[in-house]
């Protein structure tokens, strides 16, 4: 009988620990979160930044132009309060608490927006880098239209890699870094070829800017700039369902197959919601109801039925937007109700890890 014990422990101990040592080698790099280190105080940077947000003009309707800037403090740009209040995205310790709610999210790849070379966004990629690796996490990045011309891209790009590409937490893919591509149908696919293109006149390919370069699909006509622009994929970064034909979840199943007819890569983007009246107040039509997480649920669910290679999810920290996950806190003041998750501010870090789970396990 102990014979038996013994063997039967045994084998409950070896299914543990295989079972363990499976899911600690899951690979996590196939869930990439967007994330914005654009916030500023006064306490470490001198100035306000992003929390006191301009309430955006609207394109057409002169209603709605001149209202001026939120004043930072209880009046933020933001439908929703952080619990970390006005934090400075250069402050080592919110970094810290920012990675570490990351890694318990499930996520693998922190998606970082990046403004150039000594824009507010590059002040403290070197911390990230540092703090990410501690974490076991890596770091990509989001390249926002802050150029004019593919020329001053390709210098901008040759900053980034001479700068930060050694590091063990710059995240590379069968040797290639990944970036994500932002706005990219502001320039021409004619352009975009001179740069992506093996035979282009500028181009990046085999050499040391070479990359897994990711652009934006946003219309349905973005086929035929993905046809001829030379991008190795694409993203659908909207988290409001059908604001944009990408970001249109009965869409997916036409843009895997596109991508996979073409040898491109397809990362479709969910969120928990979308909310961003504060700064533009007339974009109600847009406004996601996080339904409790039911909302973020059915996006992931819809992602991973096409059976992507990377999901992305859109965002830990856009409070401009009201896509964070990243833990708020229920205020009220005499001018606003902000919105809140319920009971729980890290309800949407548990919950990003179950469906991250969901997708990475094939349950």
């Amino acid at each position: 009988m102990n014979h038996l014990k013994r063997f039967l422990l045994l084998v409950a101990c070896t299914f543990f620990f295989s079972k363990s040592f499976a899911q600690e080698n899951i690979p996590r790099d196939k869930v990439q979160i967007f994330y914005y280190g654009w916030y500023g105080n006064q306490a470490v940077d001198g100035s306000l930044q992003h929390w006191n947000h301009e309430i955006i003009p609207h394109w057409n309707n002169p209603k709605w132009n001149n209202l001026g800037h939120y004043k930072g403090g209880d009046d933020i740009g933001a439908n929703f309060y952080p619990a970390l209040g006005n934090y400075s995205s250069n402050d080592v310790k919110i970094i810290e608490k920012h990675m570490k709610m990351i890694k318990e999210s499930g996520v693998g790849v922190v998606v970082i927006s990046w403004l150039g070379k000594d824009s507010f966004t590059d002040k403290s990629v070197s911390k990230y880098l540092d703090i990410a690796d501690r974490f076991n996490l890596k770091i990509a990045f989001h390249i926002e239209p802050f150029y004019k011309t593919i020329t001053e891209l390709r210098d901008q790009l040759s900053y980034l890699v001479k700068a930060y590409s050694a590091h063990h937490a710059f995240y590379k893919k069968d040797g290639k870094p990944m970036f994500y591509v932002y706005d990219s149908y502001k320039i021409s696919p004619e352009e975009w070829s001179k740069l992506l293109s093996k035979n282009g006149e500028k181009t990046v390919r085999d050499t040391e800017l070479d990359a897994l370069y990711i652009g934006l699909w946003v219309e349905e006509k973005d086929a035929a700039f993905f046809e001829t622009s030379g991008f190795d994929g694409f993203y659908t970064y909207f988290a409001s369902e059908g604001f944009v034909y990408g970001s249109t979840t009965s869409n997916w199943d036409f843009l895997s197959r596109f991508a996979k007819d073409h040898k491109l890569i397809f990362i479709p983007c969910v969120g928990p919601g979308y909310s961003d009246t504060r700064i533009r107040p007339w974009n109600e039509a847009n406004f996601k109801s996080r339904e409790n997480g039911k909302y973020y649920e059915s996006m992931f669910d819809a992602a991973i039925k096409v059976k992507p290679e990377w999901i992305g999810i859109t965002s830990f920290n856009e409070w401009h937007e009201g896509t964070q996950i990243e833990p708020a806190s229920p205020k009220k003041t005499s001018r606003f109700t902000y919105e809140d998750y319920g009971k729980d501010p890290w309800m949407y870090i548990k919950e990003t890890k179950r469906l991250t789970d969901k997708f990475l396990k094939g349950k």
